[in-house]
């Protein structure tokens, strides 16, 4: 008996680490100190010194659900783009930039070529945030997870003068909501959505007129990253007062995430388009449309709080950056909370 045969292949795990070695030095930044395969991942902080109180700001997240899609669509090199997204945007909505990343890959059975599918993605996700991949863990739990399935999850530290920190609580009755394009659906709620469509290979491959595309093409679409966006916004000399990551808990739950107590926004359904896959997902689901905003980003994966006169100047800034971006709602004063009509 020996590792191996109880099933654990280690000699996978080293192909596995060989495979991934471009995509991780492809992310690689100055400030990295040391290569692959270390015990633990160095990073210069050398930048601090040029701020007045430099703080870290990190953010932890996974894929969840979505995974199930990429099992069956056997597409494996977008998901990690999903896992760093969820973590970034978290940042960069604090005002933090991303400085690096780890992933954790846990696999029922370590293929090489399906790790380093993943890892392409996250790298290409990290490259797309500014972040360097500065290490990771692969994990193989036999016995514990099925042979052809994995969870990834993610671990991503930023930095901030804190005098940039976006806090909300500067937002006022009459400031501007500022909304950016989702790519669509991103990472969350997908349990529902495993209700709603037949998850089999055949149901994903199906094409939808109304989506220009199949319904897995739709589904599986990665998580937009928006740390350039709001670096552009910075760079305009653009303050933004608030930022909301629309992810689990949709408008409801997020938006109130950035107010101070007595203000409370209005958000006006009709002007931003909602992708298709949202109206496809709310029919064939018979969804009420407090749960579609409760649940999903309805397409708006980022939503700033400005100054009015700031609107202007950060939609370009943003569209300047490769993204767009509506004015979908104002600040009144109120209880604390959503107003969606």
């Amino acid at each position: 008996m020996d590792y191996k045969k109880a099933g654990v292949d280690i000699e996978a795990g080293y192909r596995s680490v060989e495979m991934i070695k471009e995509y991780v030095k492809d992310t690689e930044r100055e400030e990295v100190l040391g290569g692959l395969g270390g015990f633990s991942g160095a990073f210069s902080l050398s930048a601090i010194k040029n701020m007045e109180k430099p703080v870290l700001v990190s953010g932890t997240d996974g894929v969840g659900t979505k995974l199930k899609l990429a099992f069956l669509m056997d597409k494996h090199d977008t998901v990690g783009i999903d896992c760093v997204a969820m973590c970034v945007n978290d940042i960069a909505c604090a005002g933090g930039e991303p400085l690096f990343f780890l992933d954790y890959i846990a696999c029922g059975r370590n293929y090489p070529e399906k790790i380093a599918a993943i890892v392409k993605g996250v790298a290409k996700g990290c490259k797309m945030a500014g972040a360097a991949l500065i290490g990771g863990e692969t994990a193989e739990h036999p016995g514990l997870m099925p042979e052809e399935e994995y969870d990834l999850a993610g671990f991503a530290v930023g930095l901030a003068d804190e005098k940039n920190l976006i806090t909300g609580a500067d937002i006022r009755p009459g400031d501007v909501l500022l909304g950016i394009a989702s790519s669509g659906v991103h990472s969350n709620g997908f349990s529902l959505i495993r209700q709603v469509f037949e998850m089999t290979k055949e149901s994903l491959e199906t094409y939808y007129e109304e989506l220009g595309m199949t319904l897995g093409e739709a589904l599986l679409a990665p998580t937009k990253i928006y740390v350039k966006a709001l670096k552009s916004v910075k760079d305009a000399g653009i303050t933004v007062k608030g930022c909301s990551h629309i992810t689990g808990g949709g408008f409801y739950e997020n938006i109130p995430r950035m107010l101070p107590e007595g203000v409370r926004v209005v958000i006006e359904k009709e002007s931003y388009p909602v992708p298709a896959i949202f109206d496809l997902l709310q029919k064939k689901g018979g969804i009420e449309e407090q749960v579609m905003y409760n649940t999903y980003n309805m397409g708006l994966g980022m939503v700033l709080a400005l100054a009015p006169e700031d609107a202007a100047g950060a939609v370009k800034a943003i569209e300047a950056a490769g993204e767009k971006a509506y004015v979908v709602g104002k600040a009144q004063a109120g209880e604390k909370g959503v107003t969606i009509c």
